[in-house]
């Protein structure tokens, strides 16, 4: 008979699995985290975990705190989604951060605009350059074609499922989920209008997020859909958040455009009027 045959045995197999290395699985508390980025206290950190690769996972983020995702081995891509955490039909939208700040590529101080001209987060440090703001995630029927599968159980993991699966653990549903961002992974357009997969700047790299309002995060780890690898290629991605504060007027992202001064405006007034800030 298995040793899981019956309850008590389940059990005892269960808590026999305390202490061993799930990639997957966050550090509770997030204090626990054996290397807090320089700077950084223990307890500063509310958010500590490393997603394998066709991974994902999702946290609810308090505003003024600032995210950390790094390319731990020079191959994961972080496709993230964000929702203002009190109303969630306010989400980013990312045609407008593309159009509203003239700017198709990410990088610092350029800010994560929301379907109500807001500000959700900004962009405050970037080691890695290599990101995109054009092509979104990966589906199952793409992922199928390609690698044979694109299930969220499968050997090949498509980003939208991933997506759909950390929504619903908000409240939210499939057509609550826009286009995302991807970051470590980039693309550039060419002068006639092709995409040119740039790939990875290397292990190690980082980008640094602040969170302007409270805010669902949704982080799919799943290979770019445009990467012209034939494998399904992903690496660990280390997710990293702490306390800090929001940006000001006097902070460089108020003043990095008019365009992104008007969205921080914007978002001041929301936050004044309901006695946020």
């Amino acid at each position: 008979m298995s040793t899981t045959a019956t309850p008590y045995g389940a059990r005892d197999h269960a808590r026999a699995q305390a202490g061993t290395v799930v990639e997957t699985m966050p550090s509770i508390p997030a204090s626990t985290w054996p290397a807090p980025p320089p700077g950084v206290t223990r307890e500063a950190l509310t958010w500590a975990e490393t997603v394998a690769g066709g991974g994902y996972t999702h946290k609810v983020l308090a505003r003024g705190t600032r995210l950390r995702l790094t390319d731990v081995e020079g191959d994961a891509c972080a496709h993230v989604l964000l929702f203002n955490a009190d109303q969630p039909w306010e989400r980013l939208n990312v045609a407008d951060t593309v159009k509203v700040q003239w700017n198709a590529y990410l990088g610092e101080k350029v800010a994560l605009l929301s379907d109500q001209g807001r500000v959700l987060a900004t962009i405050v440090a970037d080691s890695s350059g290599r990101h995109d703001a054009l092509c979104g995630t990966s589906t199952v029927d793409a992922n199928t074609e390609r690698y044979g599968d694109g299930a969220p159980q499968g050997h090949s993991p498509a980003g939208l499922p991933l997506f759909t699966l950390a929504a619903a653990k908000h409240g939210l549903g499939p057509r609550d989920l826009p286009p995302s961002l991807s970051f470590f992974q980039g693309v550039r357009v060419q002068p006639e209008g092709g995409l040119d997969f740039a790939g990875s700047a290397g292990a190690g790299k980082s980008v640094d997020l602040r969170l302007e309002l409270p805010s669902i995060v949704l982080v799919a780890n799943v290979p770019h859909p445009v990467d012209p690898r034939p494998d399904y290629t992903v690496t660990n991605l280390e997710v990293l958040a702490w306390r800090d504060q929001p940006s000001t007027p006097d902070s460089p992202e108020w003043t990095h455009s008019p365009e992104t001064r008007r969205a921080f405006e914007n978002t001041a007034d929301y936050l004044s009027a309901r006695g946020i800030a």
